[in-house]
């Protein structure tokens, strides 16, 4: 994986959501392609066109079990007047060998089997008397066949036109045919095409690996007991499962106490499995803010390009982002801010293109709409900044849930889309149509 060194500024500069993802996606690069198998292959983009090799379904096949005849054999059938034929054999699938079906004659058909020479068109089951009829015949009732040989005679009480219930040799997808185009995201259909092509590895862009990391010396593993002071650490847990929903194959982190030296060992140990590398927490100005200081050392000496640029952004939640490279493979880090809001905030305006573009994929973004708002007061907004607010969206129409403190987890846990407010506005008035980031 190569990426390009991000933009540097000042520690003044108040850099816009809009450059603070340009320089993200303009340094990150999509992974190298390799060949996978099928199922490992699940949910990766494809690289390449993929030629069908051989048409689908390969030979004329019959999509009932039924008997194989000739179209003049069973013209003007009736239930009075049924066409008596001469059974002659079976046709399985998977049968190799074909009998011939002439004049008078029919084939004995089980559903997915070829269609035998001779053969025009397939009578089910159900239009005939199984085979039931006189003469020596190992029969089948209505509705169902007997594996066993049949020979004998067979009454058809109905006319069938030519090549009803055949599925014609291509009628799916032919020799020379496009199967699936280079962008494709694999899931379970189109694997099920690639196999049935007899195509049994791909080559893929593989899925990023994620390695999430949450800090603070506050931060509890669920099932823990809480003290005083303690906080549960939902972060990781967020923003594992969205890495994993954009596509990743996420790893998570257990959060790592307020200690440099500690947080700098645990990622420098994570990087052998990390394509990028995402943070929470310890970004702003506090005096525990360590991963500023964990990460300082990436700016080094030996390793040219690399370095995490702390920033401010102009946007609520989420002012404060850090963004850079670190270790020898210059693996892409994205900080985000430790709030539970502003991390998940963050990480789908930033991280969630970021993991598409990894993936290789052109469109990397959430779907945006427009919609009219809904609500009891107007909105406001800090004048400068691009706020996100959560929200339900609903057949056009969008409602704020919750407040816009970037700690109200349970509000977010209703929301389906975020509410965008422009840097320019500082009031939204009820009816107003606004954009919407829809979160699926």
């Amino acid at each position: 994986m190569s990426t390009a060194a991000p933009r540097t500024a000042g520690p003044d500069h108040l850099w816009s959501v809009d450059e603070h993802l340009d320089d993200i996606l303009a340094t990150v690069r999509p992974l190298e392609p390799i060949e996978l198998h099928l199922l490992d292959a699940q949910g990766c983009v494809l690289v390449e066109d993929v030629t069908v090799p051989v048409s689908l379904p390969p030979f004329d096949n019959s999509s009932m079990d039924g008997y194989a005849v000739r179209v003049a054999d069973v013209a003007g059938a009736s239930e009075q007047y049924p066409a008596a034929l001469e059974v002659v054999g079976d046709v399985a699938a998977g049968q190799a060998d074909l009998l011939h079906v002439g004049p008078g004659q029919a084939a004995r058909i089980m559903t997915g089997a070829p269609l035998p020479p001779g053969a025009e068109t397939v009578v089910p089951v159900e239009w005939t008397d199984g085979g039931l009829g006189e003469g020596p015949v190992t029969g089948m009732r209505a509705g169902s066949l007997d594996p066993g040989g049949a020979t004998g005679q067979v009454r058809v009480h109905r006319p069938a036109e030519a090549r009803a219930h055949v599925r014609a040799k291509g009628s799916d997808v032919k020799a020379g045919d496009r199967a699936l185009a280079a962008g494709t995201v694999l899931g379970p259909p189109q694997i099920s095409l690639l196999a049935a092509i007899g195509r049994g590895t791909v080559r893929v862009r593989p899925r990023p690996r994620v390695v999430v990391l949450s800090t603070g010396s506050e931060l509890v593993q669920p099932d823990e007991e809480l003290r005083s002071g303690q906080i549960y650490d939902s972060n990781s847990f967020a923003l594992t499962a969205a890495a994993r929903d954009a596509g990743a194959i996420a790893y998570r982190v257990g959060a790592v106490a307020d200690d440099a030296t500690t947080l700098r060992d645990t990622i420098e140990d994570q990087l052998v499995r990390a394509d990028l590398m995402v943070t929470t927490g310890g970004v702003s100005v506090g005096a525990y803010d360590v991963v500023k200081e964990a990460l300082s050392y990436a700016a080094d000496e030996d390793e040219p390009g690399s370095g995490v640029e702390f920033r401010k952004l102009a946007m609520q939640p989420g002012k404060p982002q850090g963004f850079g490279s670190i270790g020898p493979d210059h693996t892409p880090l994205l900080a985000l801010p430790g709030n539970p809001v502003s991390s998940y905030v963050s990480f789908e305006l930033f991280v969630r293109p970021a993991i598409r573009t990894l993936m290789g994929l052109t469109d990397v973004h959430r779907p945006r709409a427009r919609a009219k708002l809904t609500a009891d007061r107007p909105l406001t907004s800090p004048r400068g900044r691009r706020q996100f607010l959560r929200a339900r969206y609903t057949d056009g129409t969008v409602t704020p849930v919750g407040g816009a403190g970037s700690h109200l987890v349970a509000a977010l846990a209703q929301a389906d889309a975020l509410i965008v407010v422009p840097e320019d506005a500082e009031s939204v008035a009820p009816g107003t149509e606004v954009e919407v980031v829809l979160l699926g």
